[in-house]
């Protein structure tokens, strides 16, 4: 078994405009003073990782990493969330989207799906300069309007629906491939691949594909209602990343899993800071221990309350505590009697 690594930090949340979270270097200080031991990288804010570059330049990578080693702080994954959307949009979201892509590509989903596919291409080769083994990223969109079974579907839609998205993602998987990187598809509402058995048509559609993996997020389990717990169980071999973040549901007369539309504070169902929701992550991690996860936990902080800076920092301890050191030796190693092969058969009756 292995130890998991940690605690890590997504920065998507946390990358702003004023001291400390303007540059990378500003932010990888404060990260390292609250205790972070690496932290996970979005990759559309230059100011902080560019990606062209970091494809293109095995230099500019070591000075990447030289700047976050003055802080004793590490890479452990690239993020392409929402270049990875864009890899497959339905029209209706054609506008709300367009603002994941540079300004000269709003109103051209054409022309804005090849960015983002190049964009994953380039993360690839980009992970595999950085010495990475896994990386980040959403699988996109095209049967999201229509999750709910009415009106009713037309016979075929879904099947269609998933043999283009499998179509787009072959060719990026092939890349990750070249680049001996895996790809983990967060399980996400909002995404094609939100649950198991969306992930199973996807892996089946891509012909079992080696790198089409899953990142796990616990809470998005939560909000949907399922077995978070059951879902290592199944699904373990292809888990290669961790986001370690909380959620809380409450079902009401008013509403459910649906939401009634209403804000992130007044759902049913809402993200919270670690150890305020009902993830059991004495059993997740015992779990990821178990199964030999050899990956981060990697802190993504969303709370419909709590500020982000407490959430922070209260999630490094959260983390700590929780990181099982795994076991080298049975406990009942004390009790070893020795014995050898001819002893065993002599025990068995067999002479």
């Amino acid at each position: 078994m292995k130890t998991l690594k940690g605690p890590a930090l997504f920065l998507a949340q946390y990358i702003g405009d004023q001291p400390p979270f303007d540059s990378l270097e500003n932010i990888a200080r404060w990260a390292s003073e609250l205790g972070f031991k690496a932290i996970q990288m979005p990759t559309l804010d230059k100011r902080f990782f560019d990606l062209e570059r970091a494809a293109e330049s095995q230099v500019y990578c070591q000075e990447v990493q030289a700047t976050l080693a003055q802080y004793d702080l590490e890479i452990c994954e690239l993020s392409t969330h929402l270049q990875g959307q864009l890899v497959a949009v339905h029209p209706v979201y054609d506008s709300l989207f367009d603002g994941f892509a540079p300004p000269e590509l709003h109103g051209d989903p054409v022309a804005r799906q090849a960015w983002a596919v190049e964009q994953l291409k380039l993360a690839a080769q980009a992970s595999a300069n950085l010495g990475l083994k896994a990386h980040a990223t959403f699988s996109g969109s095209l049967l999201w309007p229509f999750l709910y079974p009415w009106p009713q579907r037309p016979a075929g839609l879904v099947e269609e629906g998933f043999a283009e998205l499998a179509k787009r993602w072959r060719p990026i998987l092939d890349a990750f491939d070249a680049a001996g990187v895996d790809l983990c598809f967060e399980i996400h509402p909002g995404e094609d691949l939100h649950d198991g058995a969306t992930f199973e048509r996807f892996l089946a559609a891509v012909d079992h594909h080696p790198r089409c993996c899953m990142l796990y997020d616990p809470s998005h389990l939560v909000l949907q209602q399922l077995d978070h717990l059951a879902f290592l169980d199944r699904y373990h071999p292809y888990i290669h990343m961790f986001h370690v973040k909380d959620a809380e549901f409450h079902p009401t007369a008013q509403q459910g899993v649906y939401g009634g539309y209403t804000s992130w504070v007044e759902r049913a169902g809402r993200f919270r800071s670690l150890g305020d929701g009902q993830v059991d992550f004495k059993a997740v991690f015992s779990k990821l221990a178990q199964y030999d996860f050899d990956g981060w936990a990697v802190i993504e902080w969303e709370c419909a309350l709590k500020h982000p800076e407490q959430g922070a920092a209260e999630g490094v301890t959260f983390v700590n505590e929780h990181i099982i050191q795994v076991t080298d030796r049975a406990f009942d190693d004390f009790a070893d009697t020795g014995t050898d092969r001819q002893a065993n058969r002599t025990l068995l009756g067999l002479g």
